[in-house]
């Protein structure tokens, strides 16, 4: 189960740092959005994979860390958040400029075709 979740946050980790190093707006907001997956389910991970385990003090011998839990929950909110935010922006820069590439973010010249 370990190397299967290793497996897995590689692959995003790695997925979502090839669509950063991309040129356009759509796919950099695709590699945050990865990351972000990646960053969650490592720190869920890290509070330790107990199966059977309850999640209430005393209801079982053993029990789950729920601080990894809250801390990915709050980070899902934040990164839904700015992955809102990451839209509205891409959409009003494709808006204004007539095209989503990041390395030529320059308003175009009034009076040129």
């Amino acid at each position: 189960m370990e190397l299967l979740l290793a497996v897995a946050i590689g692959l995003l980790t790695g997925c979502g740092v090839l669509l950063l190093l991309r040129g356009r707006t759509f796919a950099v907001m695709l590699g945050l959005t990865m990351l972000s997956y990646a960053v969650n389910l490592f720190i869920f991970v890290s509070g330790g994979l107990t199966a059977g385990a309850g999640a209430v003090l005393g209801a079982t011998a053993r029990y789950a860390d729920p601080l990894p839990q809250a801390l990915v929950l709050t980070a899902i909110v934040i990164g839904f958040a700015m992955t809102a935010f990451l839209v509205v922006l891409a959409i009003r820069s494709r808006a204004e400029l007539g095209h989503d590439e990041l390395d030529n973010q320059r308003s175009p010249k009034r009076g040129m075709p």
